[in-house]
């Protein structure tokens, strides 16, 4: 089962291009809100409809936790004490954490970046405590973290969730299945 997170802000594209990309793969995942209700509103004023809130999930079979970016929706996501546990219990656990935009400056302030290769968006580098950054990257796997620099590379981002959950040649197909390739 794969988890992606939303709090109020959140950059849509990312969220709802992942999601899209995922499910086209077949792939189990289910959008979890941290608001205390369902219905979440973007940065951008779209709101999604949560598959469940985060009080009611059963993170124990997560074999990945997704964080959009988007402001204030990392901002409001980093304030999420709940998340931050179960952040911390994946990556203790050597699971997969995937992070795009403004939402990698979170596991840095988690101090899980440490000597890893990770990317963000511009202007959040200095939040990505001791990671190796490389900005000219759009998409980073790093241990068992992902990271991507922004909206652009929502589409990459989630193509690689796909390929890691999965395989390349899935990861293939949805792409052309898409035009992307």
């Amino acid at each position: 089962m794969v988890f992606i997170f939303l709090a109020t802000g959140f950059e849509e594209i990312e969220a709802t291009t992942t999601i899209d990309i995922i499910r086209r793969a077949g792939i189990d995942v289910k959008i979890v809100s941290t608001t205390g209700e369902k219905t979440v509103t973007g940065a951008h004023n779209i709101s999604l409809s949560a598959d469940l809130l985060f009080e009611d999930a059963d993170f124990s079979k997560a074999k990945m936790l997704i964080l959009p970016g988007g402001l204030p929706g990392t901002t409001n996501l980093e304030k999420h004490e709940g998340l931050l546990s179960l952040i911390r219990k994946q990556n203790q656990a050597g699971k997969w954490i995937a992070a795009i935009c403004a939402a990698p400056s979170i596991l840095g302030k988690m101090h899980l970046l440490r000597n890893l290769d990770a990317t963000c968006y511009p202007g959040f580098e200095e939040f990505l405590d001791e990671a190796y950054v490389r900005t000219k990257q759009n998409v980073i796997v790093s241990n068992n973290i992902i990271t991507s620099s922004g909206p652009a590379f929502a589409p990459d981002f989630g193509l690689k969730i796909v390929e890691i959950l999965t395989n390349k040649e899935t990861s293939d197909e949805v792409a052309e299945g898409m035009l992307l390739k």
